[in-house]
């Protein structure tokens, strides 16, 4: 090589030198310019992800307000009637305790809720039915006692002998022709359909699995019967969700809530009757009580635990 070739060939290592590394610095603030686009478009979709639910909250609140305004409207005009107010009260007191949550419901508890509040709707429904009639029979009575003539006290004292007799009677055939549940067992079912009885943890409990037999009774007459389980939380409450099939029945002459419900033919072949139950939320700890009822009284019960 020349000396005249020498220079002109290191001038071009330099050139080359320098393009490459104005190469690497635009590769460099293009990928800085995306990363700072990536994390700017991020930040504005979580903003906007957290807008969303404070206005969904907002929008939840003002239907727990809501509710609460027309349990209240019909709590205080069953009262006046003389109605029974229980099952809406409890209700009244679930939606006050979740208005005082000083906290920000994620999604799922927001659609959870909202789907509560359209069940209750549903029972609003059914209590305005019960006020127009307790209205009539207010009227109703109001024209009968404006009818009443003298001789009360021995029609009275007749109807009373009568009565007595009669319940006494009906009391007897009552008692003799009351069903019992018998071999009460609770399971928990998990995802796959395994089972296991009396104690398990909530990794195991898919769905609640209470079965029994309907103990032989010969006096009992033959006919469609009604059969309610409540299954009760360590705290005594009972776990109830109307979207799911539970709502309320008489009981020694208050209304109170089942967690399921059951309608069957008895004709005293010791029948056996299955309930299933998905809570969709873990349970506590503790003991829980599972009670049966038919026409009006407890026929048996049961317990299981969750570690």
């Amino acid at each position: 090589m020349t000396k005249e070739e020498q220079p002109e060939n290191n001038q071009n290592g330099t050139e080359k030198g320098k393009n490459i590394l104005i190469i690497v610095l635009v590769i460099l603030v293009v990928l800085s310019g995306w990363r700072l686009w990536n994390d700017h478009r991020e930040k504005s979709q979580k903003n906007e992800e957290i807008l969303i639910l404070t206005e969904e909250n907002s929008d939840l609140n003002m239907r727990l307000d809501s509710m609460t305004f027309q349990l209240d409207l019909r709590i205080q005009e069953i009262e006046n009637l003389g109605g029974d107010v229980d099952s809406l009260l409890k209700i009244k007191d679930q939606l006050v305790r979740e208005r005082q949550l000083e906290r920000s419901r994620s999604a799922a508890e927001i659609e959870q809720l909202n789907s509560r509040i359209d069940s209750y709707g549903k029972i609003l429904n059914e209590k305005d039915a019960d006020i127009v009639r307790l209205r009539e029979q207010n009227v109703q009575l109001f024209s009968e006692n404006e009818e009443l003539k003298t001789d009360k006290a021995e029609i009275a004292e007749e109807v009373a002998k009568l009565n007595i007799k009669k319940e006494e009677l009906e009391e007897k055939v009552t008692i003799a022709s009351k069903l019992k549940a018998e071999n009460i067992i609770v399971s928990a079912v998990n995802s796959r359909g395994r089972e296991r009885e009396d104690e398990f943890r909530n990794r195991q409990l898919t769905k609640l699995k209470i079965s029994f037999n309907i103990a032989e009774n010969s006096v009992a007459p033959e006919g469609i019967r009604d059969v309610y389980v409540q299954v009760l939380a360590p705290n005594g409450q009972v776990i109830f969700d109307i979207a799911k099939g539970s709502g309320t029945f008489q009981l020694y002459g208050k209304e109170e809530f089942y967690t399921s419900k059951q309608d069957f033919l008895f004709n005293n072949t010791r029948q056996q009757l299955t309930y299933y139950y998905e809570k969709g939320s873990d349970y506590a700890k503790g003991t829980y009580a599972v009670k049966v009822f038919s026409e009006g009284s407890e026929i048996g019960q049961g317990t299981f635990e969750i570690k």
